[in-house]
């Protein structure tokens, strides 16, 4: 499970610095893809591969589906990270989610997501009050 909250830079070369207590279970090869509100999901690969499964398992009929499908498989990128633990963001991944040099790089359950450090502070003051609120269908049982 990842967790926690991590501020890391982007090299030069568009290259991240996967936060060490994150790198054992993603030494195995990770799969980044776009993820919604414009950050990017990093995924271990046996989390991507389940999760593909579940997404071939969708009607082609379903014109939903198809189109999750194609941002959500053609933007991926596969690549197992370096002995430093980096892993290379290509362009358009970054443009997709406006990365600069500082980042955010949070643990959210089975992914990791990667953020624009101003993204992530916009968007997480915009959704403290609902986190607040947020009622208990969410969360069967409440906490």
């Amino acid at each position: 499970m990842f967790l926690g909250t991590h501020t890391p830079r982007l090299d030069d070369k568009g290259r991240l610095i996967l936060p060490a207590k994150f790198r054992d279970e993603l030494a195995g090869g990770v799969v980044i893809t776009k993820g919604q509100e414009r950050c990017l999901y990093v995924f271990p690969m046996p989390e991507f591969q389940r999760i593909a499964e579940q997404l071939r398992a969708q009607p082609m009929t379903s014109k939903a589906a198809r189109a999750y499908n194609r941002v959500f498989f053609a933007g991926a990128h596969d690549e197992v990270p370096d002995k430093q633990g980096r892993v290379t963001i290509p362009a358009h991944l970054r443009e997709y989610a406006a990365l600069d040099r500082d980042l955010v790089v949070i643990g959210a359950s089975t992914r990791v997501e990667i953020w624009d450090r101003t993204a992530w502070e916009s968007y997480l003051a915009d959704s403290e009050d609902d986190f607040a609120d947020i009622e208990e269908g969410v969360l069967p049982g409440g906490l």
